[in-house]
């Protein structure tokens, strides 16, 4: 595996002279978007030359048990032994991110091969990129207009999650969200930010509006913010994310909603969340649900692969298999419909990046049509935080009740699914489930 931060526009081929991938440009538009803020991105590749892992460049996580020898192992040998690597400050306790300026290895992933040789594997990491479009585009598609007057799919559950504050944490929200009623009231920090022109649409403009739009419609007075945190093209520095956690924690939210991740060096945990759950383990009842992404593999992705997260995957749109771009395996905790779902999005004018449609402009109203694990997170959020409402559990017993009753109504070959509201607390299944106006063909297996 190596570097390759080569910046390609997303009309241009490869240097071989093949057309560039999906995953190439996805990873061509985050790259140069962390340049622009002066920040090199790093992309490592796996040995058939696919993607693995993005990572920051110059930096390093360390266990704060191993900083000392692992900083002085870094040092040139020209270097006064007094003077050591300065670890930025920043993190929570019990991991520090260490500039690699002035030690003797060049690079990331070289300095990281050394000190797993010397200290052990999981001594130190790559501080990780993760994104709202890792390694295959997540969400799956680019978005599809609809006409001006769709409603959303699944639209509104009947009234649920009163006194229920779900934060997401994504993109922001568009400043005219709650023009659409199931948005009334939704709170969060402008996308795109203030003196960025709306239209043409951005590419990841109204990720973080979607999203919301999924989680109200099942929880339609729910408290929900959005926070602005993958701003630089949907994607952030795992360092930074689990800063931008704990302050959520801090505002009291039941249900957090992270619709954004990536894969790893070696496929170990984030080290970074080491960190994180120190922490979360002492906000009494809070729950995190993070998409499963969508390589369409069983490789762990991560924060959705920690045992401490709801996991979600994706439903294909007909509800009776598994999304072909959804990931799996025994970390998905459960499957809920994230395949052609229908919710608020920008207006304007918005040019496809990706192959087939690269360089054509569609105009949007208000209204798309997307797909992805991004947005069967929010649909299980929302059914958490409908169920706290309806039962007086907390985050984390909701969350239990639910996957209890996900793993009851199972599908085959799947695995535990959820539908839209659906929050476990009727006493009939089959009419509880079938009932409902946003049932479908595949749902009555309750």
């Amino acid at each position: 595996m190596g570097g390759d931060s080569t910046e390609r526009g997303p009309d241009e081929g490869g240097a071989d002279g093949h057309e560039l991938t999906v995953v190439d440009i996805q990873v061509d538009l985050i790259v140069a978007a962390f340049r622009e803020k002066g920040i090199e991105v790093g992309v490592a590749r796996c040995p058939d030359g696919t993607l693995d892992f993005l990572f920051e460049e110059s930096v390093i996580l360390v266990r704060d048990a191993y900083l000392p020898g692992v900083a002085a192992f870094l040092r040139r040998s020209d270097t006064d032994a007094a003077e050591q690597l300065p670890p930025v400050t920043g993190l929570l306790p019990g991991v520090s991110l260490l500039s690699l300026a002035g030690s003797r290895f060049p690079g990331v992933l070289e300095a990281l091969d050394e000190i797993d040789a010397r200290f052990g594997v999981g001594v130190a990491t790559p501080s990780h990129i993760l994104s709202v479009t890792p390694v295959h585009a997540c969400p799956a598609t680019e978005p599809d207009e609809v006409p001006r007057d769709t409603l959303p799919d699944p639209g509104p559950c009947e009234g649920g999650g009163g006194g229920v504050f779900i934060y997401v944490t994504d993109t922001g929200l568009l400043k005219d969200a709650d023009d659409h009623p199931w948005l009334a009231g939704v709170t969060g920090q402008l996308d795109p930010p203030t003196g960025i022109p709306e239209s043409p649409i951005h590419g990841y403009t109204g990720h973080g509006t979607f999203v919301a739009g999924v989680a109200r419609c099942m929880a339609p007075v729910s408290q929900v913010r959005v926070s602005r945190d993958f701003d630089k093209a949907g994607a952030l520095s795992e360092h930074e994310l689990v800063k931008r956690l704990g302050q959520a924690l801090g505002l009291g939210p039941d249900v957090i909603n992270l619709s954004a991740g990536g894969t790893t060096r070696k496929n170990l945990p984030l080290l970074s969340f080491v960190t994180f759950w120190e922490t979360y383990r002492h906000y009494k009842g809070v729950v995190l649900v993070a998409s499963a992404g969508n390589n369409s593999t069983r490789r762990p992705f991560w924060p959705a692969a920690f045992p401490q997260v709801v996991g979600v995957g994706a439903l294909a749109a007909d509800r009776r298999a598994r999304a072909y771009f959804s990931d799996f395996g025994p970390w998905v905790d459960v499957y809920a419909p994230g395949d052609g779902l229908v919710n608020a999005y920008a207006t304007g004018a918005y040019t496809y990046r990706e192959p087939p449609r690269i360089g054509q402009v569609r105009h949007f109203h208000g209204m798309a049509r997307w797909s992805g694990t991004s947005f069967a997170a929010p649909l299980v959020a929302g059914l958490i935080a409908a169920r706290i409402s309806r039962t007086g559990e907390n985050g984390r017993q909701a969350t239990s009740s639910l996957l209890a009753q996900a793993r009851a109504q199972h599908l085959p070959g799947v695995g535990p699914v959820l539908w839209p509201c659906d929050t476990g607390d009727c006493g009939d299944r089959v009419a509880c489930c079938c009932g409902s106006r946003h049932g479908a063909v595949g749902d009555c297996r309750c």
